[in-house]
């Protein structure tokens, strides 16, 4: 048997507000599409979390690498070193089965 809703969370909107949550809800009550909305909005998006490693792990590369100072003949040692603690292509291919599955719901 699914638990009672026993509480309440109310605000006021104006009458442009409403009509945008009446055209978003479609055929949901307002209470029913907007308890979804809340909900959705508390667990994490995967795509994002993914994104967010990504471009973490860029931002490592490119700090760890100050292409000023780098002379041509240490470059590629040092670029190898930062791409290699950022990640390679395992995580690349981990990245994008995560954005897949983030894609179709949580389903491989």
């Amino acid at each position: 048997m699914p638990s009672l809703r026993t509480k309440s969370i109310s605000t006021k909107v104006t009458d442009e507000e409403y009509a945008q949550f009446e055209a978003s809800a479609g055929e949901q009550t307002i209470s029913e599409w907007a308890r979804d909305v809340l909900l959705k909005a508390t667990k994490p998006n995967a795509s994002e979390q993914t994104v967010l490693a990504e471009v973490l792990a860029l931002r490592t590369i490119l700090l760890k690498r100050p292409l000023r100072f780098i002379t041509r003949a240490n470059a590629d040692r040092r670029g190898h070193a930062a791409t290699n603690r950022a990640g390679g292509p395992e995580q690349v291919e981990q990245a994008r089965e995560r954005l897949a599955e983030a894609a179709t719901g949580g389903m491989p």
